[in-house]
């Protein structure tokens, strides 16, 4: 049983396996994300966050996942290119991963028991819910597919000025 964020590891848009040890003493915001959905230009709103950010300490790490409506039934490629393309996504983008159920990634089921959603809820309901976490690999809260990144800018910024 993992005992923190930094015992998991993802395989990127490039086939690399990515240890989440690289990331040790940044703040995360871990992101489900989906090329056709309603909430898909909030990755404008993300890469602007991404940008602003990045050089104290900060990353983004989107996981696309076609769990909620078929809303991102493209190929890694497919979706790499779409977000490069329609939204300028630089931040670390992840291959394609279930969220919920039997084969959800592990670093998901791990998320979702340090922040359980609405009225102690595991499941992730929709794309776009983000998970925020410390230096210290701590998960400090869990945003709904509908909360905008400017809703959060302020909580990431009180993280980063913790050292």
């Amino acid at each position: 049983m993992a005992e923190n964020i930094y015992d998991f590891s993802a395989v990127n848009m490039q086939g690399n396996e990515v240890s989440l040890l690289d990331f040790k003493g940044k703040v995360l915001l871990i992101v489900n994300t989906a090329s056709k959905c309603g909430f898909t230009p909030q990755f404008k709103g993300l890469e602007v966050l991404y940008q602003q950010y990045k050089g104290e300490g900060f990353e983004i790490l989107g996981f696309p996942c076609n769990q909620f409506g078929n809303q991102d039934p493209g190929t890694n490629e497919e979706i790499k290119k779409f977000c490069e393309l329609n939204y300028g996504v630089t931040l670390p983008m992840f291959q394609k991963v279930d969220v919920n159920g039997d084969n959800a990634h592990p670093l998901f089921k791990f998320l979702k028991k340090q922040a359980p959603g609405f009225l102690g809820s595991e499941a992730i309901k929709w794309n776009f819910t983000k998970f925020l976490l410390d230096r210290n690999g701590k998960v400090i809260d869990r945003y709904a597919p509908a909360d905008a990144p400017d809703k959060f800018t302020k909580d990431i910024a009180q993280l980063l000025a913790k050292r």
